[in-house]
């Protein structure tokens, strides 16, 4: 599985339960969904118990293993569209936002000590003219 987001996983989700069902007759097993989706099984599990935190799959454990069961495929659209990469991203950019801002002041900071260092150097050389010219 490519997507990273969790609302196209959990769409791909609800489509191979679907799928696995109408091809098997019976509601598919965990390992049957993972090895559809080309996930692992720690993957599925995960994916699993997010839908069934939100209630839209059902997973029962019978004496024919564990099985999958759609209960309401609407809770997916509740669901926000904002895949997890984009909180990274913000990190990502207030990082980036803060450095800027911290060259920012490093770049004003010498630009105070080279302009303080401008004037000491103004001031000595008016203090040395000043001496010389009384000499």
């Amino acid at each position: 599985m490519k997507s990273s987001d969790f609302y196209n996983n959990a769409h791909l989700v609800l489509a191979a339960i679907r799928v696995l069902e109408y091809q098997k007759g019976r509601p598919p097993s965990m390992e049957e969904m993972c090895q559809t989706l080309s996930v692992s099984l720690e993957q599925g599990h995960m994916l699993c118990r997010k839908l069934i935190d939100i209630g839209a799959i059902e997973v029962v454990e019978g004496t024919y293993g564990t099985r999958l069961f759609i209960r309401d495929h609407l809770r997916l659209e509740e669901i926000p569209k904002e895949s997890k990469e984009t909180g990274l991203e913000d990190a990502v950019r207030q990082f980036q936002d803060s450095r800027k801002a911290i060259s920012q002041k490093v770049a004003s900071i010498k630009a105070e000590q080279q302009e303080k260092k401008k004037n000491l150097f103004a001031e000595l050389d008016k203090k040395l003219r000043k001496n010389m010219d009384k000499k």
